[in-house]
């Protein structure tokens, strides 16, 4: 579903889309093929290139759509800020001295333990097996006030996750 979300959203004009999974280090990687799942410290720096990625393209006018699981509001806030002590690539100082930031919308897509299994056991050549999810739903925090998002169900149809998250981007 996600692709195929993801793969309509891709349409719109002028959008650059990026996958995050594209972009892990072939470490993280290895690591999600073996079964383990991936700690704070394997997520940060990929974060941090994610957020490169985001602000090259944002501060030269471009729209952007990444499909990223950001699974702590630390990991979103990342995608926005960058990281403090963070390498000074992903920590770069905004003109005014801020680090720099990038304005996000988060599709939060909300599912069950069982609906989101039973699909990642049908999804075939990716490397993070199916049996990780459940160390992703112990660590998800779900987005919440003052972040700015959208939860849509999975349970939805394509159309209408589409008609939602085109009403948030108006």
């Amino acid at each position: 579903m996600k692709i195929k979300l993801l793969y309509e959203l891709k349409k719109l004009r002028g959008w650059r889309f990026y996958d995050a999974d594209d972009y892990h280090p072939e470490e993280n990687r290895v690591k999600m093929g073996k079964g383990i799942p991936l700690n704070d410290q394997d997520r940060i720096p990929w974060l941090c290139n994610l957020h490169d990625i985001l602000l090259r393209d944002v501060t030269s006018g471009q729209h952007v759509i990444l499909a990223c699981s950001a699974l702590k509001k630390v990991y979103r806030d990342i995608l926005i800020r960058g990281k403090d002590g963070a390498p000074p690539k992903c920590d770069e100082a905004g003109k005014e001295g801020k680090p720099a930031e990038v304005q996000l919308l988060v599709v939060y897509l909300s599912g069950s333990f069982e609906v989101i299994s039973g699909r990642l056991l049908k999804r075939k050549g990716h490397f993070m097996p199916p049996e990780l999810l459940q160390s992703q739903f112990d660590i998800l925090e779900p987005p919440s006030a003052p972040e700015n998002f959208i939860q849509i169900s999975v349970d939805k149809s394509l159309p209408e996750m589409i008609a939602i998250i085109m009403e948030a981007l108006k």
